[in-house]
């Protein structure tokens, strides 16, 4: 269990089909409060269905219960595509409901998908964000790096180059 800040406690999980219903409602209420819009729960539930239908054990998907049992966070780490070499493992999603803010969440969230990468093999992780969000502090001081273009812009990448040096930075 996890304490937050205002006592309530918390549990970290493997996702599981079964929770791709209230998955899909976190994912619709999480994208809208972060970036507005957004597919609907319908189109959420089907993809998070086959995504945690998948066997072949290449990703996985972290969910934070409270203490009723809700879903308030989830994160997904899946390997990367190769279009950025020194990265192998990618932090596809990483959502936390706006109340449940600036408790740790979200740091204890990064360090989990870079512990199952590690336990995989792999030693890096990237993700792509919104190069203008507010949350981008977040990942810098997680001790992420950002990636440039080759042309000195800034997308809104970030990445891990060594995940052994997450765990220290993710634990409250």
């Amino acid at each position: 269990m996890v304490s937050g800040q205002s006592r309530m406690p918390f549990r970290i999980r493997d996702a599981v089909v079964d929770d791709a219903p209230a998955l899909a409602v976190l994912h619709v209420r999480t994208f809208q409060e972060t970036h507005g819009g957004g597919p609907g729960v319908a189109l959420r539930q089907q993809q998070w269905q086959a995504i945690l239908g998948r066997t072949d054990g290449r990703d996985f998907t972290f969910v934070v219960e409270d203490d009723s049992g809700a879903l308030v966070a989830f994160a997904r780490g899946t390997p990367h595509d190769g279009s950025t070499p020194d990265f192998a493992g990618e932090l596809n999603k990483i959502y936390v409901l706006r109340q449940f803010q600036r408790l740790g969440l979200g740091r204890l969230l990064v360090g989990r998908v870079a512990e199952r990468f590690l336990g995989l093999g792999v030693r890096s992780m990237l993700l792509f964000g919104d190069a203008r969000s507010p949350s981008n502090g977040f990942y810098e001081h997680l001790g992420a790096e950002r990636l440039y273009s080759p042309q000195g812009e800034f997308h809104g990448g970030y990445g891990w180059r060594d995940l052994n040096s997450v765990g220290d930075r993710s634990n409250p």
